[in-house]
């Protein structure tokens, strides 16, 4: 480390020092044997060899004679009292009544050099005047934003401060850096509110592209994804791109069946927004919602899809990753055929009034055909009821469980300077504003 601190130092006063011969003292004698070594670690070899351009002699001096320089790591934070701050604040408690009366009625309170000081545990502290107070904590603040404990304990070593803590909460809580910078705890503002599944089937798609995957020898790299809001039964589709071209031929391939849906809920991606889509939309009336960007859970029905079709697909093509589209239709046909816990039966059946057969028995085509002339409308109409009952409850379930770590959203007026949250961040974030 202290090797690290004089490369750190060099390289910081690289343009002053360049072309001069200076001394570097320390207190540190392994550094002085560190460059004699024949073999050096990689990453002090790189040191050595960086600091070859420099004219430079090391001194080794005891660390009993260089308390001055220990002294800035002992004591890191400092506040430094400008002649000229205490010139404004020796105007400002002048001119402060409340404050002139206090050394004559107080006796913990004296006057020293013209300033106002609070005695406090056999320490003078400066009394500051009301209008100088903000400028005091804002400072005092600002040295690392720091919360309203460390910042008062910095504060109280120098300056007496009535109500402080409550005056350093009202700059913290407003300081522009910190709402940026700092992660937001405690509950979330903002409750659920699920969307209206209706009680028809394909009444409301939501789509979304997944990807990209293992490009595939036909050039395939994405699956658009579409699926019934109400019924849950979902279309899977091979792409090889996600443009609104690839969008429209499938939904068009699906109109042919089953109709256009009278909204679809998509989020604001590139192949959502274009002209085309829009016109296409428009044109057979369909009622195009789209979600706000980064808030992906607001389009939640094809975003658990995704993760599922992601687990499933891995494991049916784990020995040819390449070859994951012949996949697809099983997974389709697996998604659909399965017990959905919100309407409390199979897509399949909501759908088509069936349960689905085995592809090795029947086709799926024999099957609805068969079964679905025996199938009454009466019947077909309480299931429709039955899954309408069941989407309503796990909504409210799910309400219940989300709005337990949320809170009521702030209501903003006209002017409001508001943070909104980052939801794309650079290839490294730590360090980036959060808003």
């Amino acid at each position: 480390m202290v090797t690290l601190s004089y490369i750190e130092a060099l390289r910081k006063f690289r343009v002053y020092l360049l072309g001069l011969k200076f001394k570097i003292v320390t207190d540190c004698a392994a550094f002085t044997k560190t460059l004699e070594k024949r073999e050096l670690a990689t990453r002090v070899a790189r040191w050595a060899l960086l600091i070859t351009e420099y004219d430079y002699v090391i001194e080794h001096r005891a660390g009993s004679r260089m308390p001055h320089v220990d002294s800035l790591s002992w004591y890191p934070m400092c506040m430094v009292l400008h002649s000229e701050f205490l010139a404004r604040l020796k105007i400002a408690q002048q001119d402060d009544p409340h404050i002139q009366q206090l050394t004559i009625d107080d006796q913990t309170f004296t006057k020293v050099g013209g300033l106002v000081y609070e005695i406090r545990i056999g320490q003078n502290l400066l009394v500051v005047s009301g209008r100088m107070q903000n400028e005091v904590i804002r400072d005092a603040h600002n040295i690392g934003h720091f919360g309203i404990i460390k910042t008062e304990a910095l504060i109280q070593r120098d300056y007496s401060i009535s109500d402080l803590k409550s005056k350093i909460g009202k700059i913290v809580n407003n300081c522009v850096t910190c709402i940026l910078a700092n992660r937001k705890q405690g509950k979330k503002e903002g409750f659920l509110h699920s969307i209206d599944k209706g009680d028809t089937p394909l009444a409301m798609w939501h789509i979304d592209f997944l990807g990209p995957l293992t490009p595939t020898p036909k050039g395939y790299r994405h699956i658009l994804a579409v699926i019934d809001g109400f019924t849950k039964f979902c279309w899977l589709f091979p792409t090889k791109s996600v443009t609104a071209q690839e969008v429209i031929e499938k939904l068009t391939v699906m109109e042919a069946t089953f109709g256009n849906p009278g909204k679809i809920v998509s989020d604001r991606g590139a192949a959502f927004t274009s002209k085309d889509f829009g016109d296409y939309c428009s044109g057979r009336g369909i009622r195009h919602i789209l979600i706000t960007t980064g808030v992906p859970r607001a389009n939640g029905q094809v975003e658990r899809l995704n993760t599922i079709i992601i687990n499933v697909l891995t494991k049916l093509s784990l020995n040819k990753t390449d070859q994951w589209y012949h996949q697809v239709p099983k997974v389709q046909m697996a998604l659909n055929g399965s017990y959905q816990r919100s309407i409390g039966m199979t897509p399949f059946k909501l759908v088509f009034g069936v349960e689905m057969n085995h592809p090795e028995y029947q086709s799926m085509k024999e099957s609805v055909e068969l079964e679905y002339v025996r199938c009454h409308e009466e019947g077909q109409e309480e299931n429709r009821q039955y899954a309408k009952k069941q989407i309503q409850k796990a909504q409210i379930q799910q309400q219940r469980m989300f709005n337990k770590s949320r809170k009521e959203a702030t209501s903003y007026r006209l002017g409001d300077l508001v943070a909104i949250k980052r939801t794309q961040f650079l290839p490294t974030p730590k360090l980036c504003k959060k808003f």
